[in-house]
């Protein structure tokens, strides 16, 4: 059966960051409680990144990399989740949260780096709902 959910990781070849949030996300979804999420990796830098890049009309461009989280609705059909609670204040992914949906883009203000934390973060939000 395919997961529920998608983690849509956006990012662009040569980008440490990206290459580093990756690896974290792999490391993440190895963990049996994740199993539900899957990730898909969009390059924004191909044609059919940027266009689910702009589909999303939440990540800033300047805050690569980033994510959002989907989940499955008919068939093999996944859209972004509505963030519930856009205004709250997350004492874990702090800046780095989107406020439309449920993800993170990377807060350059800061050390610039989305931690596992944060990721689980957001995927135990996800099962909440």
């Amino acid at each position: 059966m395919s997961a529920q959910y998608q983690i849509w990781v956006f990012g662009k070849q040569g980008c440490p960051k990206c290459k580093t949030l990756n690896r974290r996300i792999d490391t993440i979804l190895k963990k049996e409680k994740w199993a539900g999420f899957e990730k898909v990796y969009w390059d924004v830098e191909t044609e059919d990144g940027l266009i689910a890049f702009c589909s999303t009309e939440c990540l800033n461009p300047q805050r690569i990399p980033g994510f959002v989280v989907a989940c499955r609705t008919d068939g093999d059909c996944f859209r972004p989740i509505v963030n519930p609670d856009p205004e709250k204040v997350d004492r874990v992914c702090k800046g780095a949260r989107l406020y439309n949906y449920l993800g993170l883009q990377t807060d350059y203000t800061d050390k610039g780096v989305i931690t596992p934390r944060m990721v689980e973060t957001v995927l135990a939000e996800t099962r909440a709902l």
